[in-house]
């Protein structure tokens, strides 16, 4: 068969790719795929329960979350692939692994637009949500420790002057005083040995024991004792309290590394999908038949 020069010319200097038909299939993808990450957030939510024991638990929700993120990109892509395949231009007289090239070309075009539109509408929102999670999961388990470090830092914030204060007034003989301002005292005794090396001074637990043993008609020995017993019981709820809050940190850290990693690897099943779709769209826009009037 032979081909006329202008019609090999014309061919050359056409661009081989069609926009067109690119956005509508983009356009198709990133609406989909907004549809189906409202829907899988409202079926997260509803088997989400704020009651222990009760509802999806969160390993549930993380590979639930990770498999509908899959089966939204393979959808929505697929659907948009094919979409920029059926509707570019037939390409004619050019060989049939060009053909197949460019198709997925447009797929995977199509994919990338839709991709960076969704991430544009989507990922804000998600972001957002995510993190007000997380930052919620971690304030609840550290929430006794904030607390505790606040009163502990208050010893560098200034609460250091009004312990060095209280000390200018000290006496063998504690004189009777209302009980906010007892409780004032030993609050500031225990931020500032908490914020440094949390070991209680020899004299800063003999007065604290007068003060326990004026109040309570307990005898020194029990006093300093019941000190011994509830600044011990303070300083380890502490340590527990910021254990918590570390390991909140670092599950929240691994769960964020591993969302990131299977998120790539569902982008990674969109674009192959696209791809693999526009190439069936291509292959169906090439097959169709034009039929002729006659008049």
């Amino acid at each position: 068969m032979m081909t006329s020069s202008s019609t090999l010319q014309e061919s050359s200097t056409l661009s081989g790719v069609s926009w067109g038909a690119i956005f509508a299939g983009a356009a198709a993808a990133a609406a989909l795929s907004l549809v189906l990450v409202l829907l899988g957030f409202g079926l997260g939510f509803s088997a989400v329960s704020p009651w222990a024991d009760s509802g999806i638990s969160a390993k549930g929700l993380g590979i639930s979350t990770i498999v509908w993120l899959a089966f939204t990109q393979i959808v929505a892509a697929g659907l948009g692939g094919y979409i920029a395949g059926r509707l570019r231009v037939k390409w004619a007289n050019m060989h049939g692994d060009e053909v197949y090239f460019r198709d997925t070309a447009h797929g995977f075009l199509a994919w990338a637009v839709a991709t960076l539109v969704t991430a544009t509408l989507v990922v804000g929102s998600v972001s957002s949500i995510v993190g007000g999670g997380v930052q919620a999961g971690a304030s609840v388990a550290s929430g006794a420790a904030s607390g505790l470090t606040q009163a502990a830092g208050n010893a560098a914030n200034g609460d250091d002057f009004g312990y060095y204060v209280d000390s200018l007034f000290r006496d063998d003989r504690p004189a009777a005083a209302s009980d906010d301002a007892v409780h004032g005292v030993v609050a500031r005794i225990f931020a500032r040995t908490l914020g440094n090396d949390g070991q209680l001074a020899p004299q800063d637990r003999a007065y604290l024991a007068q003060l326990i043993s004026q109040r309570t008609n307990l005898s020194q020995a029990d006093a300093e004792r019941r000190v011994d017993q509830v600044y011990g019981d303070a300083r380890k709820a502490l340590e527990d309290a910021k254990l918590k809050a570390k390991q909140a940190a670092d599950t929240a850290s691994k769960i964020a590394a591993v969302t990131s990693l299977w998120t790539f690897v569902a982008l990674l099943l969109g674009a192959f999908f696209a791809s693999f779709a526009a190439t069936f769209g291509g292959r169906r826009r090439d097959a169709v038949v034009y039929l002729e009037t006659i008049r």
